[in-house]
């Protein structure tokens, strides 16, 4: 299961080297797609460190100006999941090398993301909710 509004998506798990394409799936969020079938959202685990092939941006819409686009000085990130007691927030989120987090749905679509390396699988339960994806279905 990939974020709470991408439910109703056909969805598969990330695995290493796939080709990721940040994409609006007409949920009121964006998510990853898989390249070869942009219909399928790929589910990324808490911890999976993904290359993209540009420097990042985000595009939030200013109700007023329009949209805001912001080019971070970043291509890579670490995927990380928050909000994970509120059911009704997004969870999937980016984590950069400056420490800054930042909502996957506010990634402009159409980015290319590469996965490198996905997270060593847990030896204690701690580690293991940390990995364990928020499953909310609302």
């Amino acid at each position: 299961m990939c974020d709470y509004s991408l439910h109703s998506i056909s969805s598969r798990p990330a695995k290493v080297g796939d080709k990721l394409t940040t994409r609006d799936f007409g949920t009121g969020t964006r998510g990853f797609a898989a390249a070869e079938d942009l219909a399928v959202a790929v589910c990324v685990l808490p911890g999976t460190e993904l290359a993209f092939s540009c420097p990042v941006t985000l595009t939030d819409c200013q109700f007023v100006v329009g949209w805001k686009v912001e080019v971070l000085a970043h291509s890579t990130a670490i995927f990380r999941q928050v909000n994970k007691n509120e059911p009704m927030k997004h969870h999937d989120a980016l984590e950069f090398p400056d420490g800054r987090i930042v909502l996957l749905t506010r990634l402009s679509e159409g980015q290319e993301a590469t996965v490198l390396q996905l997270p060593a699988q847990p030896t204690t339960i701690a580690e293991a909710d940390i990995q364990k994806r928020t499953a909310y279905v609302g």
